[in-house]
């Protein structure tokens, strides 16, 4: 089953930039997902499991590197990478 994500991420601090870059950086890393960010998400696309696998551990390793940090995720179980023609 395929999904796509978007996240948002919100680190509680003023100097929040370099860690939403880590964050979508160290996503990227994974091979098998697809990974695409605009000024307000990141949005991930792939096989259901490795999808949320890949997403699961960078937020625990962001949550071990960061003080405060909120995420917010949407879920769906379709491919929604397709942009409309119009």
């Amino acid at each position: 089953m395929v999904c796509s994500v978007e996240i948002s991420m919100y680190p509680l601090k003023e100097n929040f930039k370099p860690s939403i870059i880590a964050f979508i950086k160290n996503l990227r890393k994974y091979p098998f997902i697809k990974v695409t960010t605009n000024g307000m998400s990141t949005q991930v696309f792939g096989e259901y499991k490795r999808v949320m696998n890949s997403i699961n551990t960078e937020m625990e390793n962001t949550f071990l590197n960061e003080n405060s940090v909120v995420f917010n995720l949407k879920v769906i179980n379709s491919d929604l990478e397709e942009k409309p023609n119009f």
